[in-house]
């Protein structure tokens, strides 16, 4: 039995997306933003979207533009 085990991100972007759906946030409202929500987890999913390229003022939509999560190794 093959399990395969989702990326932290991916699970972080189904609970924006998620997020999004419920029009809580608007996929044009910058990254920052869901550290509104976040609360004393920002921190952690700050360093993670920097770790890949993402921006604060990068819109919310381009981090549920991305389709695959992966490290470089």
């Amino acid at each position: 039995m093959n399990q395969q085990v989702i990326h932290p991100m991916e699970k972080f972007q189904r609970q924006v997306r998620s997020l999004v759906d419920s029009k809580i946030i608007k996929p044009t409202d910058s990254l920052w933003k869901i550290s509104l929500l976040y609360g004393d987890e920002w921190p952690y999913w700050k360093k993670e979207l920097q770790e890949f390229e993402f921006s604060m003022q990068d819109p919310v939509s381009e981090l549920l533009a991305v389709e695959t999560w992966e490290e470089e190794a």
